[in-house]
């Protein structure tokens, strides 16, 4: 399942890569994809057979035009494209932050799973993953307490976060212009933008867009420790300090422009420079989460 989700996936971005060519343009070849999508070659090729059979490029492999644009058709929808595992920790991430959920708030996990459309089991997993921080509490009855934490805590945590992040932003400078994450961070720069023209309706919008964010300058990685150590990162960082409401069209605004200076320093490609805005936006994130925890 999982590998068939990463294909459908794949098969989208795909998509939006080659809808920027001309019709009769000369495709690019299995290894250029494979840089681009960061997908490997098995992968690329089961891609490339299924473009095929729809008939959006035409001639032999070594020399592949497009025949036509893909329409919306073409794109698998989003609920295949994404794991379960990522289904159940984005809804459970927007639960926490729309029900303004508190430390001693019980989570019951048939009830989430039967809200979220999801199996109970990828609920129950994906709650046992916190219990080793102390995020989140099992009981006897099947459920959990949410559990606050302490500053000290968050400052361990938060140091693990600067290492990461920052190997991470360097990495992602390191890519090639024509890479696929510099398409999906054009898209979050039209997304920052559009937010901050609406911020005084859509401020709570900011979570999950902040999460994509980070989410994919940590996914450059390519280290499987420090992807799964966002997911640790999503409910701190991104969740726990929206429990103090006082300022956060602000504090959302003032991230909001921090990440546009991160997002131009990431297209620069210039390493002095990506660290010098990933760092500025790391130390205005951890004021803001100690300062939640003071007031949460």
């Amino acid at each position: 399942m999982r590998g068939e989700t990463f294909f459908k996936a794949t098969m989208n971005q795909a998509l939006e890569h080659i809808a920027q060519f001309q019709v009769g343009d000369a495709l690019p070849s299995e290894n250029t994809l494979t840089r681009s999508l960061q997908a490997s070659r098995t992968t690329v090729r089961k891609v490339l057979d299924d473009l095929d059979k729809r008939g959006i490029f035409t001639g032999p492999p070594g020399a592949r035009l497009l025949a036509r644009h893909p329409d919306p058709s073409d794109y698998f929808a989003d609920t295949e494209t994404i794991a379960t595992a990522a289904q159940v920790e984005k809804k459970f991430l927007e639960w926490m932050l729309r029900a303004d959920r508190k430390p001693g708030d019980f989570v019951n996990g048939l009830d989430l799973a039967r809200q979220f459309g999801v199996p109970v089991n990828a609920v129950r997993e994906y709650l046992n993953r916190f219990g080793r921080f102390g995020l989140i509490e099992r009981r006897p009855n099947s459920s959990w307490i949410i559990r606050g934490f302490t500053c000290d805590f968050a400052l361990e945590l938060f140091e693990v976060r600067e290492i990461f992040e920052l190997r991470s932003a360097l990495a992602f400078a390191r890519q090639p212009e024509t890479a696929a994450a510099f398409k999906t961070l054009a898209k979050l720069e039209a997304e920052h933008h559009d937010l901050l023209g609406d911020l005084d309706t859509r401020f709570h919008d900011f979570s999950d867009l902040d999460e994509r964010f980070h989410r994919l300058i940590n996914t450059t990685s390519g280290n499987r420790f420090i992807v799964e150590f966002h997911d640790v990162i999503s409910l701190i960082f991104h969740y726990h300090y929206q429990w103090g409401k006082s300022d956060e069209r602000d504090r959302n605004a003032v991230a909001i422009a921090e990440h546009l200076d991160y997002i131009a320093a990431l297209f620069s490609r210039d390493p002095a420079r990506v660290e010098k805005a990933c760092r500025l936006h790391l130390t205005s994130a951890r004021k803001t989460l100690l300062a939640s925890i003071s007031t949460g």
